[in-house]
């Protein structure tokens, strides 16, 4: 099975080596097919990557790191200006 990816942008670094990812995710609802977006929080791992406030990373599901660490950062796509 391959892994899991999300894109996001990075909303606190003040953990060692580990940072916190807003991913939006937008689809209609099943009724009233109204567009609805919803964000959720992922902490990560930064690896060998040292990101900033703003930063537009793309994750990658990874093995459990700690209690809420699953996901470890793949690359920087965008840095925050």
């Amino acid at each position: 099975m391959p892994k899991k990816e999300k894109v996001g942008r990075v909303i606190s670094t003040k953990m060692a080596n580990t940072v916190v990812v807003e991913v939006a995710q937008f689809k209609p609802h099943p009724k009233y097919k109204k567009i609805i977006g919803t964000t959720k929080h992922y902490v990560a791992a930064t690896g060998a990557y040292s990101c900033n406030n703003g930063d537009e990373v793309k994750l990658i599901e990874s093995r459990p790191i700690s209690k809420t660490k699953r996901w470890t950062v793949a690359e920087v796509l965008k840095q925050a200006t």
